[in-house]
């Protein structure tokens, strides 16, 4: 009775798993630019590299899943055909060469197999093709800075989250900013990443982008937004007591409404004392 209780268990165990890994893939492929509620696998992607990271993953899920279920059934063939009734007297072989060629050779197969896809990807994100614009971005103790520099720009501004008591209609709680980085759409992004006190991470899902913001040292990716919207990343650089409050708003907009930002931004983030923008050095 028991046993068939535990079964039972089991079975209805195995049963919720899979509704809620369904569900879960429902609700993955709802959200691009933010994250849904139980959701378990990737935001929908905005940019090319994050079509190819997303790719990426679902490979690796596969593989590891059947490595996982071959692992699996080792396990069971041996528990079935070597227990001690079925095996009453234990084998004394020590070598097997065969076998031992094979579980050197395979896993070196399966570390190419990843490898190769992985270092594509890492090449696209790294090396940077002839861009439309820059944005800089620095991290600081706890919220990010960002500067639009150039002849075309050339004024900087701080982002930081909005509280819960500001929060308005639609925007969603510890991810919203007051001054969002707006870019605009099909045009290559050149964005520097720094920081100016302890490490930070700047990474934004739906862009497939996550970059460390060093003290000191200036790294640099590029992305080109492939649609219009509203994306939201995080620092994920366990910085300190703050790091939970240091959301990354990108807003995709047409090039229309981005030359329209443009023109209040170097009104609106002029100096206090009434004079233009500071030019910032045009980075190359």
């Amino acid at each position: 009775m028991r046993i068939e209780t535990a079964g039972l268990r089991s079975a209805l165990a195995l049963a919720g798993a899979a509704l809620g890994l369904g569900w879960g893939a429902t609700a993955a492929m709802a959200g691009t630019g933010y994250p849904d509620p139980w959701q378990m696998g990737m935001q929908g992607t905005a940019t090319n590299i994050g079509h190819q990271v997303s790719s990426f993953h679902d490979w690796l899920l596969w593989l590891i899943t059947a490595i996982s279920l071959f692992v699996l059934a080792l396990i069971i063939a041996i528990v079935v055909k070597f227990r001690e009734d079925k095996n009453p007297v234990p084998s004394r072989t020590t070598h097997n060469t065969l076998l031992e060629v094979a579980w050197t050779v395979v896993p070196v197969l399966i570390l190419v197999a990843i490898a190769i896809p992985s270092f594509r990807v890492l090449r696209e994100q790294l090396v940077i093709p002839p861009h439309d614009m820059i944005v800089k971005a620095t991290g600081y103790a706890w919220y990010w800075g960002y500067e639009y520099p150039g002849e075309q720009a050339g004024f900087k501004f701080d982002s930081n989250m909005i509280t819960d008591e500001n929060l308005k209609p639609g925007q969603p709680r510890l991810m919203a900013v007051d001054n969002e980085m707006v870019v605009p759409v099909n045009k290559v992004i050149r964005l520097q990443i720094t920081a100016a006190d302890v490490l930070h991470n700047f990474a934004v899902p739906a862009i497939g982008m996550r970059l460390d913001a060093v003290p000191g040292r200036l790294n640099e990716t590029w992305f080109r937004a492939d649609r219009e919207g509203v994306f939201y990343g995080h620092c994920s650089e366990l910085c300190g007591n703050g790091h939970p409050y240091m959301p990354i708003t990108v807003r995709v907009v047409s090039e229309q409404a981005y030359a329209a930002w443009l023109a209040e931004a170097k009104q609106k983030y002029a100096r206090i004392d009434g004079t233009a923008p500071s030019k910032l050095a045009n980075a190359q």
